[in-house]
């Protein structure tokens, strides 16, 4: 399926971020992410390490979806906090009416979508098997092969097992 278009803005920039001007050409990795879910918060510091090793050859993005009002550590002034705290480099859209999420059939935070260069989604699926509590380490095995796949113009990963997390409230 193709990327779903979107033009959201960037909760730290103060600009509007679309599909087409994050992606320009390049395969891109979609990401809902909370401050409030303890599995965003588990694997907080792999996005960052996965930001510094993809972020030159892939457009990242964050889209936080959350209804703020009842989870306001979600807040675009919190994403941006969360943000600065892990140094992402990749914006954080803020997907107020939550339409982006919908028409992603984004399910939970985290919850992973890469897409060729081409636009078309390649995974979507884990980080890796890593959970709270579960004291495997947080590689960002599923999520690695999957971007390494796309760069290598292979096909995805045949094994996708869905992202488990906190729904999108």
């Amino acid at each position: 399926t193709a990327a779903p278009d979107f033009a959201l803005p960037d909760v730290a920039h103060n600009r509007t971020v679309t599909l087409d001007g994050l992606r320009q050409g390049r395969a891109m990795l979609v990401m809902f992410l909370s401050r409030h879910c303890p599995y965003v918060q588990h694997v907080a510091a792999e996005l960052a390490r996965i930001d510094a090793e993809y972020g030159d050859r892939v457009a990242m993005v964050g889209i936080a979806s959350n209804d703020i009002v009842h989870y306001p550590e979600d807040s675009p002034a919190s994403m941006v906090a969360m943000a600065r705290e892990f140094g992402y480099r990749f914006p954080i859209l803020f997907d107020e009416s939550q339409a982006v999420a919908k028409a992603y059939a984004a399910a939970c935070t985290p919850d992973f979508f890469v897409f060729d260069a081409d636009g078309r989604l390649s995974y979507r699926g884990q980080l890796d098997d890593s959970r709270p509590k579960n004291d495997r380490p947080v590689t960002g095995r599923n999520l690695r092969a999957a971007l390494d796949a796309v760069l290598d113009h292979q096909p995805p990963p045949a094994e996708q097992f869905p992202s488990l997390g906190c729904n999108i409230k």
